[in-house]
């Protein structure tokens, strides 16, 4: 007997991201816990004895570029830590597919199949040149600017609905035999596109490339690159030896290496086979808002392919396909 799902499983994710731990974080075999889960939702962004917040001068970096803003702490009752550091710390959240066969004393057994997503920090960056009190008397309060540096590589804040990556800033307390004081706020850390020029990870290289001759055609990205993330870009198609077929489109891809990630088609707009053929196969494609930019980093990967597609009956469809950059 299978069991799809059962209500005792859950998710988690270490703090300060921890503020949805539990079942919301898990769901039934074939499903993707994280799609209706916003990263805001993820954050506890104070915990124990200490008032207070980290104000950013901008609501987003780009990667390698600098974090500015200022700390204001309070506390009412006083705080007793034995130290204290502002903290860059990364999340890495994965949808993971999970089973486990349970056998009675009859020897009949069950199945269970269930998604969980569970976090771990890649990363955690203390700033030790800024310091913070790891004493406050009782209604002391203490206020500081700071500029320290965004991830350096990467990578981007990033929601691939069966992941997530994401960043933010702290201040945390060691407390002996304790658990830890923490005010922690959200930081968005958008993708360079001069990382992708680079050819920094895997992202770069033909991705980034006008045009791309593959197969005996040729498909060019006519509006520059990377694409942008909320805008439309144009491609041009030319594949002389197109086959006969029923209809053609052509289609922006996105692919992942997340463990319960599925490949999805983006975009697509129609064509005609016969344009194809002529090298006058025109479309413009729109980069939907609030889709990950192309990045590789903390074991995960996003890549997006401008597909053209010709639809024939009985048969195996023909496809050619390049890789494009996205930020």
């Amino acid at each position: 007997m299978t069991i799809s799902f059962d209500l005792g499983h859950s998710g988690s994710s270490p703090s300060p991201f921890d503020a949805l731990d539990g079942h919301a974080l898990a769901g039934p075999e074939g499903s993707h816990p994280l799609h209706d889960v916003d990263v805001a939702m993820l954050l506890r962004p104070q915990r124990g004895p200490v008032q207070g917040s980290i104000e950013l001068a901008s609501p987003s970096v780009r990667v390698g570029e600098a974090i500015e803003g200022r700390i204001r702490l309070s506390s009412a009752e006083g705080l007793d830590g034995r130290a204290a550091n502002v903290r860059l710390v990364g999340l890495r959240l994965v949808e993971e597919r999970k089973s486990v066969t349970h056998r009675d004393a009859q020897g009949n057994t069950r199945t269970e199949s269930w998604v969980e997503a569970n976090g771990t920090l890649f990363e955690v960056e203390p700033f030790v040149e800024l310091v913070v009190p790891a004493q406050l008397t009782p209604g002391q309060s203490w206020e500081s600017p700071f500029r320290v540096p965004a991830p350096p590589l990467g990578p981007p804040s990033a929601h691939l609905g069966e992941a997530i990556v994401a960043w933010a800033l702290e201040v945390r307390w060691d407390k002996a035999w304790r658990e830890d004081p923490v005010i922690a706020t959200l930081l968005r850390v958008d993708q360079h596109p001069d990382l992708l020029r680079a050819g920094v990870g895997q992202q770069g290289g033909t991705s980034l490339l006008d045009q791309v001759a593959v197969d005996g055609a040729t498909i060019t990205v006519a509006s520059g690159l990377p694409a942008r993330i909320g805008q439309p870009f144009d491609v041009q198609v030319e594949w002389a030896k197109a086959p006969d077929g029923r209809g053609a489109r052509v289609e922006l891809h996105r692919r992942t290496n997340c463990p319960n990630g599925v490949e999805g088609i983006v975009a697509a707009a129609p064509v005609s086979i016969q344009d194809l053929r002529a090298g006058s196969a025109k479309v413009s494609l729109a980069v939907p808002a609030g889709v990950a930019p192309s990045f590789d980093g903390a074991g995960l990967a996003i890549t997006y392919v401008v597909r053209v597609l010709v639809d024939r009956q009985f048969r195996a469809d023909a496809a050619i396909e390049r890789p494009i950059g996205i930020a």
